[in-house]
């Protein structure tokens, strides 16, 4: 015991974020692959379509976190306080909003993914205000450094949400959309640990000063218009399969896209450590193009180790992970694996230039995730056609970033040297 002690004093706090970070993507990975072992290919395209827009969800919620992030960096004092309650008080009253929209429109979702019934979104809409105020939680501990705080509220999240759907789906005899909603649902409840919502005052006197609210309004307002070519980019193929193919199909494009996006998932958890740290170090005059160039390179060789895997082993990959019913989509695997990829990479540059305050990329992100979604929209014959078009959008979306980094940065070379 006193050397287990010893051990997690050596601990950073940011080392025991990343393996909670892996503990969790491990989770959420084990969560869709019995998931899709339990319910088969057509049963696992409604499942799928509901953790789809846990995704989507997810990027919408963080723009409260990374706006709560970066000011939790540069407020203090009144300030931080006045900003704290304004956040809060935004993102319940969007998440309302939000709530209220899906309410509505539930039965026409229904008809537009042919799933099986509507309350699976009924029950997922209920849940949305707790998830964007769990989303400003996390963005407190991100910007404070708390990574401690900042691991506990994803794992109390994903554990609740993996034990509870599978109790879920085994002892109740009701149809497992409705089922896996309601796990998600009671999983934000959960995801609210640990939290002081105590010191929250949403009706406080105490506001924020003209000019340091338009600087929040401005990065809010960049920061969705980046985080919506997000949800384009790494979700509008799943939906858009869910449309126009059967549910057989559909199922089968899930398991692919939930094999190849792993590489995304561990690329998320070097941006919760790469934007505070650069934000910081612009604000103490230090140069940050070495960090990114260090969490580039991280992703750049596990993304050709994953890459080149997929290649090698397909058929072994995806029998293992979803059985023998999913195998005839193998040959796809690598290239979307290679998409995903070239997303991750490009993703690192987008959040880098977003912790500088530089916009653009927000802008090319915008034009290729639109240009993803047209692809598709006009080539979607086959499987493998969705997925190339997607490389070639990701191509263009990784060497534009590059382009405009080497623009940006005069010093570029002079930066490398110093790594």
């Amino acid at each position: 015991m006193t050397a287990f002690k010893l051990v997690l004093k050596k601990v950073t706090p940011q080392q025991l974020f990343m393996g909670s970070a892996l503990i969790v993507n491990g989770g959420n990975y084990l969560y869709n692959l019995l998931l899709g072992r339990l319910l088969g290919p057509e049963a696992f395209a409604d499942a799928a379509l509901l953790v789809t827009l846990l995704l989507v969800l997810s990027f919408v919620g963080m723009t409260f976190q990374l706006a709560t992030t970066k000011f939790a960096v540069l407020f203090s004092g009144d300030s931080w306080s006045a900003f704290k309650n304004t956040i809060y008080k935004y993102a319940l009253i969007f998440g309302l909003f939000t709530g209220v929209v899906i309410l509505t429109f539930s039965k026409s979702l229904q008809v537009l993914f042919h799933t099986q019934n509507h309350w699976m979104f009924v029950i997922f809409a209920i849940g949305i205000p707790l998830y964007f105020v769990m989303s400003v939680n996390r963005g407190r501990f991100q910007g404070k450094q708390e990574f401690a705080k900042l691991a506990g509220t994803y794992q109390t999240e994903m554990w609740s949400r993996l034990l509870l759907t599978f109790a879920f789906l085994w002892f109740l005899p009701v149809q497992p959309g409705i089922l896996i909603a309601l796990g998600i649902g009671i999983s934000f409840v959960f995801g609210l640990i640990p939290s002081d919502l105590k010191s929250i005052k949403l009706f406080s006197k105490n506001q924020l000063a003209g000019e340091q609210l338009k600087e929040v309004w401005i990065f809010i307002g960049l920061t969705v218009g980046y985080e919506l070519t997000q949800i384009i980019i790494n979700n509008s193929d799943v939906l858009l399969v869910k449309h126009f193919f059967n549910s057989v199909d559909a199922g089968l494009y899930a398991s692919l896209a939930l094999i190849g996006r792993v590489v995304y998932f561990v690329a998320w958890m070097f941006v919760m450590l790469l934007m505070p740290t650069v934000m910081q170090k612009q604000k103490d005059g230090e140069p940050t193009a070495p960090v990114l160039f260090k969490y580039v390179f991280f992703i750049g060789g596990l993304s050709a180790l994953i890459v080149l895997t997929c290649y090698l082993m397909p058929e072994t990959i995806i029998s293992l992970m979803f059985g023998k019913e999913y195998i005839s989509v193998s040959p796809l695997l690598w290239q979307y694996a290679l998409a995903t990829s070239l997303f991750a990479i490009s993703n690192i540059f987008a959040y880098y230039f977003l912790s500088l305050n530089q916009y653009a990329p927000v802008i090319l992100s915008g034009i290729l995730g639109l240009s993803q979604v047209l692809l598709i929209i006009m080539f979607h014959n086959s499987l493998a056609i969705v997925v190339q078009v997607q490389i070639l959008a990701m191509v263009i979306l990784l060497v534009a970033q590059l382009l405009f980094f080497v623009f940006k940065n005069s010093s570029f070379n002079n930066e490398i040297k110093s790594i």
